[in-house]
């Protein structure tokens, strides 16, 4: 079953700050909006999400139909089908 990109969404309290940290072990910027209190951060195939006041805890992150480029896949596992599979 493809699951897509993987990463992990961290609950942050500062963004700015956090921004920085991660740019210190290698990330960069790939997405996001600070503005809007995320950012998308990369760092080789490793993605991490920064989100200030969306969230309380970590999450761990799958998009479907994705790779870790957020280029589309040729094909995937939808959402609804992994849910049935689970749920069987």
């Amino acid at each position: 079953m493809e699951l897509g990109a993987f990463s992990i969404s961290l609950a942050v309290k500062d963004l700015h700050a956090s921004r920085e940290f991660y740019k210190k072990l290698g990330f960069h910027e790939f997405g996001g909006d600070a503005a809007q209190n995320w950012l998308i951060l990369k760092n080789g195939d490793h993605v991490i999400g920064l989100f200030q006041g969306m969230f309380e805890k970590n999450i761990l992150t799958f998009n479907p139909g994705w790779d870790s480029s957020a280029q589309k896949l040729k094909s995937f596992t939808d959402v609804r089908e992994i849910q049935r599979r689970l749920k069987a």
